[in-house]
């Protein structure tokens, strides 16, 4: 009989515990390495503060794919852009946060200049304190350039916030700092291989 009334004592406890994160299936989004700047709010002076490792720089690099080819590799939060002979130009991004992340081969569909921003529709639902649309800009989150991937809603693009270069923060796009993006931006062209590495 004890044993019997242990059992049921353990059932209800485990009953009335709330599940495991992985069971939940609608729990908090998950969270930036960082938090992000609001839009409109412009930090690009604080590009300064940027650690070495995560500055524009040219470095070894092997791999198959060919010059002009755009690598970005999530885990490292680098992206390279192989200019041939065991060399690449290495920029610091800022990532995707966790449940963000995303990889493939795409190509660069499009660029532009100071491009407004229409956050897309999912990104609305997810934070619907976000305006519909800002115009191009300092305090743009799109910062002063961007190369759209593929058929995707993600970008290759500037910042207004530097402080994130090196972070997990994003909705999926990648981040360069507007020096970066400016110098990358004039380096790749409309159908530019972009492959993103995730992990």
């Amino acid at each position: 009989m004890p044993r019997l009334v242990l059992s049921a004592l353990l059932c209800a406890l485990l009953l009335s515990a709330p599940p495991p994160a992985s069971a939940q299936l609608f729990g908090p989004l998950p969270q930036p390495t960082i938090q992000d700047v609001e839009p409109g709010v412009d930090h690009t002076a604080r590009d300064a503060e940027l650690p070495p490792e995560l500055r524009r720089t040219s470095v070894f690099y092997r791999t198959e794919y060919p010059p002009g080819t755009v690598i970005v590799n999530t885990a490292e939060r680098l992206l390279y852009l192989v200019r041939g002979n065991n060399v690449a130009l290495r920029y610091g991004v800022g990532v995707g946060r966790d449940g963000f992340q995303w990889g493939g081969t795409h190509r660069i569909t499009r660029k532009a200049e100071w491009p407004d921003w229409t956050p897309p529709r999912e990104m609305i639902e997810r934070q619907p304190y976000l305006p519909r649309w800002m115009a191009g800009g300092p305090g743009n989150p799109l910062g002063a350039r961007a190369l759209y991937i593929g058929t995707t809603v993600y970008r290759i693009h500037g910042t207004n916030a530097p402080e994130t270069i090196g972070h997990a923060v994003s909705s999926g796009c990648f981040r360069l700092v507007n020096d970066d993006i400016i110098d990358l931006y004039e380096r790749v062209p409309v159908g530019a291989k972009v492959v993103v590495q995730h992990r």
